[in-house]
């Protein structure tokens, strides 16, 4: 069985259920690569450099995964966003005294992401929430948000902004703070739980038609990024795959 990929200097890991609560002990910088962002890899420098330095990068984009399957012949695990964080629910409901640092896009996604952790029961964690300002990739920095990391040290660093920004993000809080901690890139994952995002179950998730139903939710949003997202196949088609 192929345990991981690499493409574009990018290790992707062919990641089991079962796999998860190990990881977790491990801790470390977790990304999940969409199709539209790994589409970018060559034009975003950092972005890339991001991906490259993770610890852990899942097999996020249902149409990536397929590409390494009709164009190079390699079968791995599709590892969703949403598969994780229903997986993380359940981590939480079963570890006690987990501190969380949740950043947050706004107030109001703030705001629905604690009721969402209150109400599953999340077992003496501790939440912390900071509204994200406006990233500039290019030259990044977040003194405020370094300050904050250091004096509270969660267990736990969960990103809910933007992908393209927040796995630059996770990788400057790993070069930046001064312990290990788990820094999670789930993006816009909680907010299909928080009703916040377009809805989502188990069955849409495993045809990978996950894209297809943030389309119908905001079209004007996300069929720009998806339609983006099929430069991916002459990326994948002439680039080398190596696998382990």
């Amino acid at each position: 069985m192929i345990k991981k990929i690499i493409f574009k200097e990018i290790t992707f890991y062919n990641i089991e259920l079962n796999d998860l609560d190990k990881l977790f002990k491990k801790k470390g910088l977790f990304l999940f690569p969409s199709g539209p962002g790994l589409t970018s890899i060559e034009s975003k420098k950092e972005y890339h450099n991001a991906l490259k330095n993770s610890d852990i990068n899942f097999f996020d984009s249902g149409y990536f995964v397929l590409l390494l399957k009709l164009l190079k012949n390699i079968k791995v695990n599709k590892f969703s966003g949403y598969k994780f964080f229903k997986f993380y629910i359940k981590f939480l409901q079963k570890n006690k005294n987990i501190k969380i640092l949740s950043i947050d896009p706004n107030k109001s996604l703030s705001n629905s992401n604690t009721k969402l952790f209150k109400k599953i029961g999340h077992n003496g964690a501790k939440i912390f929430n900071y509204i994200a300002p406006f990233y500039n990739t290019k030259s990044f920095s977040d003194k405020k948000l370094l300050k904050i990391i250091n004096k509270i040290k969660p267990n736990h660093i969960l990103i809910n902004i933007g992908g393209g920004t927040q796995e630059v993000l996770g990788f400057y809080l790993k070069k930046k703070i001064d312990y290990k901690c788990n820094i999670l890139c789930t993006g816009a994952a909680i907010s299909y739980f928080t009703k916040d995002q377009a809805p989502m179950n188990d069955f849409i998730d495993s045809l990978y038609l996950g894209w297809l139903i943030r389309i119908i939710f905001k079209p004007s949003i996300f069929l720009p990024r998806y339609l983006m997202a099929l430069k991916l196949f002459n990326l994948v088609l002439n680039n080398k795959v190596k696998t382990k």
